[in-house]
């Protein structure tokens, strides 16, 4: 394999482009006390900025594949760069929440282009025989991003104002808005795209935008409960109908729904919203675990997180290196990837309330190797046979997918979660009783603590049962967590089977050089 200099280049800037989207999606997360607090906005009023930037961020995702076509790869992608960049400056400089939220959506529109096509400009720019390794570098970026954001926004919040958390954006999108213009090269097939069906583009808005604020507001608004819930449910459900049926009968789609008529790049996409729900509902629980039951500060939690995405890093470019060499299934791969993910979900599940940071390094470094396993060979089998104008709009559908996995992946979570808790907060509530012996002890040292520190005994008493009422909200707590774990780990055991689907065996005219072809019809 022979990398020029200026596939080095590409492939970096891509990778920067795309980390600059993926750390942006969870750094938010860290800073949105520090928001609410200066710009004196509600919960409640902040969540927009994280809602409203994943509408924008997936509608654009999906739409990237017409837009590359229509102003040339190389053009969108620079100036979704600077789109992405220009908006981050002002997010900073905003003086009031809604401000924010409409520079966030305005981001996320940048953000949006980023991902797809930097996959896209990787899969034109490297042969077949290089992709997986060129995809595993890629897909370093897509995990590690994720995970790292908690970190560097811990960093940022702790060390200066949360303005920074944007402002950092602006040196690394001017950098890699120079290099796309210097190095990456429009591709070799021009891609023709239709005029704007703006019916399809109208019910793509509606059906994805309604879906997600359902997903992130469904929770808290406690579903179907909400008449507002219910509406915007069903006219995502009839939006995306109708969005479906009208890219299938035109002629030139902006979205190319007929590429799952591709078995592989079907099964493959599919796998990819698993991959979704694992890797975005994980960086979810594991931070909310350790900040809300253990006590970890966002900075420690995201060192916590950190030796985890190292494995990722270290295990994407051996998996690319090994797809090369062809000597086993890219699938088989992919299965020891996710009973790695299942051994990583089991270990977790064996946790109790005195775990410390140290417990966390063993499972967190086979969950980060099951996603480089995991995450490469379905990659390369769905897209590595795509052809000139496809591929921008399969890595766009493929990206997508994992993006809407991880969306219903966090809103499933996150309702376990809160009531699976007020379960097993109930049982254990039923064994608390006064009359209980062990209770009533319990209490009695809580509150002769308590009168130790200078408390009268009413005072000490009702403050022991409220200290007893949290004790047992953190350990139905723990409990929930220990629950979401086995069950999330289960359910990735089952996928294995299914890998089958990837085994599609071909006679072929090339037979004396692969006996066994991966994917395609």
């Amino acid at each position: 394999m022979k990398w020029t200099a200026d596939k080095i280049i590409i492939i970096c800037t891509v990778v920067t482009a795309a980390l600059l989207q993926l750390i942006d999606t969870s750094i938010v997360n860290v800073a949105l006390n520090n928001i609410m607090g200066n710009l004196g906005a509600s919960f409640e009023d902040a969540g927009w900025i994280i809602t409203g930037y994943a509408i924008s961020n997936v509608i654009m995702i999906t739409l990237s594949g017409w837009l590359s076509a229509r102003f040339g790869r190389k053009t969108y992608f620079a100036v979704s760069i600077m789109v992405f960049t220009v908006f981050s400056i002002f997010c900073g400089m905003s003086t009031n929440i809604w401000e924010l939220v409409i520079f966030r959506v305005l981001q996320g529109i940048g953000g949006g282009g980023l991902l797809s096509t930097a996959q896209a400009i990787i899969i034109e720019t490297f042969p077949k025989e290089e992709i997986g390794f060129a995809t595993a570098i890629y897909g370093m970026g897509v995990i590690i991003g994720p995970a790292i954001g908690p970190t560097l926004g811990g960093y940022i919040v702790d060390n200066a104002s949360w303005q920074w958390i944007f402002y950092i954006n602006i040196p690394i999108g001017i950098l890699a808005t120079i290099l796309t213009f210097l190095y990456v090269k429009e591709p070799k097939e021009k891609m023709h795209a239709a005029k704007m069906d703006w019916l399809a583009l109208a019910m793509l808005i509606l059906a994805i935008g309604l879906l997600q604020i359902v997903l992130e507001k469904g929770q808290s608004e406690d579903w179907f409960e909400t008449p507002y819930i219910t509406w915007f449910s069903i006219i995502a459900c009839i939006s995306a109908i109708v969005f479906t049926w009208r890219e299938l009968v035109v002629k030139d789609p902006i979205v190319n729904l007929r590429l799952f008529n591709n078995r592989s790049f079907t099964t493959g996409t599919l796998f990819n919203f698993v991959l979704g729900f694992g890797l975005y509902g994980t960086t979810l629980i594991i931070p909310v675990m350790c900040q809300n039951l253990l006590g970890f500060t966002a900075m420690q939690t995201g060192l916590l997180l950190f030796p985890g995405s190292i494995a990722t890093a270290i295990a994407m470019p051996v998996v690319g290196s090994l797809l090369k060499k062809k000597y086993v299934h890219p699938a088989i791969y992919a299965g020891i990837g996710l009973v790695l993910f299942f051994l990583f979900s089991y270990m977790m599940s064996w946790f109790n309330t005195q775990v410390g940071s140290s417990d966390f390094f063993l499972p967190l470094i086979i969950r980060g190797l099951a996603m480089g396993l995991i995450f490469i060979p379905l990659t390369t089998i769905s897209l590595a046979n795509l052809e000139g104008r496809e591929i921008p709009q399969g890595t766009a559908l493929s990206n997508m997918v994992r993006q809407l996995g991880g969306s219903i992946g966090i809103a499933l979570i996150t309702t376990f979660i809160t009531r699976q808790t007020y379960m097993h907060y109930s049982y254990l509530s039923e064994h608390l009783t006064l009359t209980d012996p062990l209770t009533q002890q319990r209490l009695s040292m809580m509150t002769n603590g308590l009168m130790s520190k200078g408390l009268d005994q009413a005072s000490a008493s009702k403050a022991a049962e409220g200290l007893l009422s949290r004790q047992v909200s953190g350990q139905a707590s723990f409990l929930t967590y220990k629950d979401m774990f086995i069950y999330l780990g289960f359910f990735f055991l089952l996928l294995v089977p299914f890998l089958v689907l990837f085994w599609n065996k071909k006679k072929a005219a090339s037979q004396h050089e692969h006996e066994i072809e991966f994917a395609v019809e």
